[in-house]
């Protein structure tokens, strides 16, 4: 592809970052060149979010239904697994899952509970109400 030809589409993240990419010059030489993106993979990346906009609006429905707790809400508005949340935490992979209960989670300390506000960028407050701007 030639350097002029490289597609500047906008995307979602075209505001955040440019992708690299490589074309010919004039010259025929391999070089280097910024694109905001192109069409078809800012459709994709708009597909993606609602997905995940989706699974938090589930997630959300699931804790006010209390089927799970709210680290699923977190995990799924931060974009972590279990994995992750353990490893920001110090908890096993089985505690996080278990701690996902609501019957387990309303009984954990407020020490522990910090350790998730803090894994998820949030006051404890906002821990356990979910009362968070989720953009």
């Amino acid at each position: 592809m030639k350097k002029e030809n490289i597609p500047q589409d906008r995307s979602a993240l075209a505001k955040l970052t440019k992708e690299l990419s490589y074309a010919t010059d004039e010259s025929g030489n391999y070089v280097t060149a910024l694109s905001n993106g192109w069409e078809i993979k800012a459709e994709a990346l708009d597909i993606a979010w609602d997905d995940i906009k989706h699974r938090i609006t589930d997630a959300r429905t699931k804790v006010e239904k209390k089927e799970a707790s709210p680290i699923l809400f977190f995990m799924e508005l931060r974009l972590m697994d279990v994995g992750i949340v353990a490893g920001y935490t110090g908890f096993w992979r089985w505690q996080v899952k278990r701690h996902m209960k609501p019957s387990v989670f309303d009984k954990l300390s407020d020490k522990k509970l910090q350790k998730y506000a803090e894994a998820f960028n949030v006051s404890l407050t906002e821990l356990k109400t979910m009362n968070v701007d989720e953009d």
